[in-house]
């Protein structure tokens, strides 16, 4: 969702998800990134069940109502996110298809540990959500890409979470890099 940007003295500021998101960007080797981790939940899950990897799988939401997160796989299945998983369940295991419980003390868990490699390795830290953050970083364009590159091996080292990185001058440019 795109947001509303208004450049200040004091940096960006960006209005999305109803958040107010402030980076102070005021030279030109300051850039932002957005570090989102890959299908959160279930990559969350595959950290401690491994068979899952490679697999379709689909996250549900409370009472397993409908599915919250999906695989790369699940989503070649052609599974919307949201879909009701009672239309699902009867067909799944002849797709291969794997239904996790939402286990939200295990994501919020992980994201904590995700959160603080960011702000150990990172100029500053803005949580967007559960499983995305603004950062700070700083550098010529090489050098911050650099940057980028080396918080994915960190925090795939450190959580076996995959992650992506946008980096731009901007949060809404970041959000879509």
């Amino acid at each position: 969702m795109p947001g509303r940007t208004k450049a200040s003295s004091l940096g960006v500021r960006t209005l999305m998800k109803g958040l107010l998101v402030t980076a102070h960007v005021n030279s030109r080797d300051d850039y932002i990134g957005l570090v989102d981790v890959n299908s959160f939940y279930v990559s969350a899950e595959r950290v401690f069940d491994p068979s899952l990897i490679d697999r379709p799988v689909v996250v549900l939401s409370n009472n397993d109502g409908c599915c919250v997160s999906l695989s790369n796989e699940a989503k070649a299945l052609g599974i919307p996110m949201g879909y009701p998983w009672f239309k699902l369940q009867a067909g799944a295991e002849k797709m291969g298809l794997v239904a996790r419980s939402s286990n939200y003390e295990l994501y919020g868990d992980m994201s904590s540990r995700v959160m603080g490699i960011l702000s150990r390795m990172t100029a500053w830290t803005e949580v967007y959500s559960i499983d995305e953050a603004f950062v700070g970083l700083r550098g010529t364009l090489a050098q911050v890409r650099a940057a980028g590159e080396q918080l994915k091996r960190e925090i795939w080292r450190l959580t076996g979470l995959p992650v992506c990185v946008g980096i731009a001058k901007t949060t809404g440019i970041a959000e879509y890099s």
